[in-house]
């Protein structure tokens, strides 16, 4: 291995080091979530420290629920550091081993009543895990619905450009907050985050890419109209931070 191999992992070895399979890699890599720049002289895929780093983001928050979509939006945010998502997935974590903890205290407690032959009720049986259980096919409607909820929005945006709706209308204004509230679902969006966040639409060809194949200029006309909308909530988009 040469000296520019030894900054990076191969792809096999990235994989077995974080548990997961190279068609998975590959997978992230030709979507563009996760796509290495480094190739060793033959041309292999070398993943360096930030690449793991950024793979490891990929499964906390997958691991937490997050479709990969909307991971990819989040990882797009350019106010956001490695420290940033860090502290965001240290308490998502915290709230799931809460949940798990609860379940355990649960479990535990039926454990002991069957083991003391102490037979619950069927109304005790049925609730023991009531407030602590998650319905796995609710989950993936939940999945469904944001899925759902993004294509409407995308297709409303597509809608409204082609309509000729103007930037800082009250029709644009609306959009761009339906817009906020559909990524503020997994985190928190002030109008500055939003504005930073729309910087990547026009910036990374890949986000420009989605949207303008929806249609043409849309990348574009969904930054205008939420940086029209942030100036109209007292934010500057040419000075925001991620506060």
């Amino acid at each position: 291995m040469n000296d520019s191999e030894t900054n990076g992992l191969r792809v096999g070895e990235a994989a077995r080091a974080l548990g997961v399979s190279v068609r998975t890699l590959h997978h992230w890599d030709e979507t563009g979530l996760v796509s290495p720049e480094a190739r060793t002289g033959s041309g292999y895929r070398l993943y360096s420290r930030a690449d793991i780093a950024r793979l490891q983001q990929v499964l906390v928050y997958r691991e937490v629920g997050m479709p990969l979509e909307q991971i990819s939006r989040v990882l797009a945010s350019p106010g956001a550091d490695e420290a940033e998502h860090l502290r965001r997935q240290r308490d998502l974590l915290l709230t799931r081993i809460a949940r798990l903890e609860e379940m355990v205290s649960s479990v535990d407690t039926l454990l002991e009543r069957n083991m003391t032959h102490n037979e619950l009720t069927p109304e005790e049986q049925a609730g023991a895990l009531g407030s602590v259980w998650t319905d796995p096919y609710h989950d993936e409607a939940d999945m469904e619905e944001a899925k759902r909820a993004l294509e409407d929005l995308e297709t409303a945006l597509a809608e409204g450009l082609r309509a000729g709706v103007e930037p800082g209308s009250s029709e644009a204004n609306a959009l761009a907050e339906r817009h906020r509230a559909n990524v503020g679902q997994w985190f928190d969006v002030s109008h500055a985050r939003q504005s930073l966040i729309a910087q990547g639409y026009t910036a990374d060809p890949r986000w420009t890419e989605h949207y303008d194949s929806r249609e043409p200029g849309l990348a574009a006309w969904l930054r205008a109209i939420i940086d029209a909308n942030a100036r109209a909530h007292g934010v500057d988009p040419d000075t925001a931070e991620w506060d």
